[in-house]
């Protein structure tokens, strides 16, 4: 993949692609979660480079793409754009794992004719009615409790947490060993307050489809994605032997299920 990077006021955002010069060939953008780096999906940029084009980026504050200032999903939405729009990429499958749920949906909110499909993959919904106050006054917390631990500690829990495979526990070690711990609990903080304070109601008229592992006891995303399912209509397909990493546990299930989307959506008409 080439690597590239784009820069704006609020700092670079660095991303890579691969492109496939097919004419029928889909564009697919991966979004990675929070801590994480583009390398979280690794196993998927190599199902899918071959027939069509990929990009995967850090994240505004994450990765490479640090340091970045006055961080919001809106923003990142902005990086994205702009990362499409110098690739002559008019629209895009977007695959959003946990945090990076967030980016994508903020930019189908604000870039809807630039997407063709949205794969919400162990993340959770925009929208006011599924979060109640207690629920976001715990994401606040969730900085000071962090801080309340050892550095190691903290890296090891984190990493065991979100995995059910030694290569998701050993791939999220890597990821946070460029961070300091200061790092790690910004990034936390800012991630989850910006959160609860950009989430909105959203109508998306394009295909979504949510996959969640069936080991994922992160936080409440369990209940989020079922009830996110019931209020919209979108199928919910479970990850077998997966954690909230599903696209690590089990990249061979996560591949099938986002190829069969695409395989669903070359056979809508527009």
């Amino acid at each position: 993949m080439e690597h590239k990077s784009i820069e704006s006021e609020n700092g670079d955002t660095h991303y890579w692609i691969a492109h496939n010069e097919n004419a029928s060939a889909k564009c697919i953008v991966f979004t990675h979660g929070l801590t994480a780096d583009h390398s979280m999906f690794e196993k998927q940029v190599v199902h899918f480079a071959e027939k069509n084009t990929v990009v995967v980026w850090d994240v505004p504050l994450h990765g490479l793409s640090r340091p970045y200032r006055d961080f919001s999903y809106r923003q990142t939405a902005i990086e994205l754009h702009s990362i499409l729009q110098r690739e002559n990429i008019a629209k895009a499958i977007l695959v959003g794992m946990s945090m990076g749920g967030y980016p994508s949906q903020m930019f189908a909110d604000m870039f809807p004719e630039m997407v063709e499909g949205f794969v919400g993959l162990d993340t959770t919904p925009f929208g006011g009615n599924y979060y109640s106050g207690s629920d976001l006054w715990w994401l606040m917390k969730v900085e000071p409790m962090a801080k309340l631990l050892p550095d190691i500690a903290l890296r090891k829990i984190m990493a065991k947490s979100v995995s059910k495979t030694e290569y998701s526990y050993n791939k999220m070690i890597e990821m946070l060993r460029p961070l300091t711990k200061a790092q790690i609990i910004e990034q936390m903080g800012i991630a989850y307050g910006m959160f609860a304070s950009e989430n909105r109601d959203v109508d998306f008229s394009f295909p979504v489809l949510i996959l969640l592992g069936d080991s994922d006891k992160t936080g409440k995303v369990r209940e989020y994605c079922k009830a996110w399912s019931e209020n919209t209509g979108y199928p919910l397909h479970i990850i077998k032997n997966a954690a909230h990493f599903s696209n690590g546990d089990n990249a061979e299930q996560v591949n099938a299920e986002i190829e069969e989307f695409m395989q669903k959506l070359e056979r809508i008409e527009y």
